[in-house]
């Protein structure tokens, strides 16, 4: 890192945090929000270690002078996690609502794969709220599925920053932009026919015909076994 990059991220750790690359789905979260210690009760148990200093980073008011630089390796690892579970919070406020909502609109997180949904904007969302247990997903309000991100670098990051409950909290507060469902589905076909439902109920029969057969095949051999047994023992 040039010593002209480190001058900028000591001053404005956030900004440089959410211009590097990867970290696109999160939104910046307000100073004011972030100092009011009542916001961050709690916290200090997800971080246990260097949770002030990893705080004092944050909010640009750490003095690295005669830090060691493995120490501070460790302050900024905490102070990324620290910032994740604070934005996890803050994205469910109503300012914090606002700013991911924009970010929606613009079609930031991406767009739905799923070709009858046209090119529905996502949200993110999390399959946890435990921190470093499941990574980030995506979600489209429209097949209300989701979906992994395209990106390894977005892939990677940890669904908790985001939580279980945003994308649906958003939809609850700004129900305007909640999109109509799409009850189009694919219609499989053969030739221009459609599959018909016979051939699903034969297919079904059929699985269950060899279930059955399985389940004759196998205790036949289970009675003749016991026959053997029996007569060995006669003897």
């Amino acid at each position: 890192m040039s010593s002209a990059s480190e001058s900028e991220y000591g001053k404005y750790w956030i900004d440089w945090f959410l211009d590097t690359k990867g970290n696109e789905y999160f939104c910046e979260v307000d100073e004011d929000y972030i100092i009011d210690r009542f916001n961050l009760t709690g916290l200090s148990a997800e971080v246990p270690h260097y949770y002030l200093e990893a705080l004092d980073m944050i909010t640009d008011n750490l003095d690295e002078e005669g830090l060691d630089e493995k120490v501070r390796e460790q302050i900024e690892k905490s102070a990324r996690h620290l910032f994740g579970m604070i934005h996890a919070r803050f994205v469910i406020t109503s300012r914090g609502l606002v700013k991911m909502l924009d970010k929606y609109k613009r079609g930031d997180f991406g767009r739905c794969p799923r070709v009858l949904c046209s090119m529905q904007s996502l949200l993110p969302v999390g399959l946890s709220d435990i921190p470093m247990t499941k990574t980030v997903k995506l979600y489209c309000p429209r097949c209300e599925d989701i979906y992994n991100p395209k990106s390894s670098r977005h892939g990677a990051v940890d669904g908790a920053y985001f939580g279980t409950s945003f994308p649906h909290m958003l939809f609850q507060v700004h129900p305007n932009y909640l999109p109509s469902k799409n009850l189009d589905r694919y219609v499989p076909r053969i030739f221009g026919f459609k599959v018909h439902d016979i051939a699903k109920q034969h297919r079904f029969q059929d699985q269950a015909r060899e279930r059955y057969e399985a389940k004759r095949l196998l205790k036949s051999s289970s009675n003749t076994n016991n026959t053997t047994t029996t007569e060995f023992k006669d003897e």
